[in-house]
């Protein structure tokens, strides 16, 4: 099963070293993680999203939580949640495929970040199935080269009546 966990932490050296140090030591690979600073300069929001059974999933959390750096561990795949991630494409963009990259670039939401002679920079955020399903229609026209982010996630607000 698929689990993205949310990881609080002091923004310190080797805290993220011993963090995913937890995940290898277990056999638990890591799919996706993405880390970077909040509100605060003094905690960064780990995001990692791996698959496991439950088993492993709970030991993981528990080790965290017993980790000084590691303020709170959230397992949000067992909430509503809202995830993104982006992707930027460098595409082949030849005078008779600049339309159709744009026409497909428009479908995903995506925009031009970059253009020169022979090829354009796109950037597309959403859910990973919307990621794999641009490249996928992409990938026929002429991908040059793909920089794929990692998941983030942030768990959906409860709703009140």
């Amino acid at each position: 099963m698929k689990h993205t966990i949310s990881v609080l932490l002091q923004n310190k050296p080797g805290v993220l070293s011993r963090v995913t140090g937890l995940f290898s030591g277990r056999g638990f690979n890591i799919k996706s993680l993405c880390v970077a600073e909040t509100l605060d300069k003094g905690i960064s929001c780990l995001t990692v999203v791996s698959h496991g059974d439950e088993t492993i999933v709970e030991q993981i959390t528990k080790q965290l939580h017993k980790l000084i750096d590691v303020i709170k561990v959230t397992d949000i795949s067992e909430h509503e949640f809202v995830e993104r991630e982006m992707i930027l494409i460098r595409m082949k963009a030849e005078s008779h495929t600049r339309a159709e990259v744009l026409r497909v670039i428009d479908i995903f939401r995506g925009k031009v970040v970059d253009v020169s002679a022979k090829s354009y920079a796109v950037e597309i955020t959403g859910s990973a199935s919307k990621i794999t399903a641009a490249i996928d229609i992409l990938r026929p026209i002429g991908i040059k080269e793909i920089i794929r982010t990692g998941t983030i996630a942030m768990a959906r607000a409860t709703k009140t009546k």
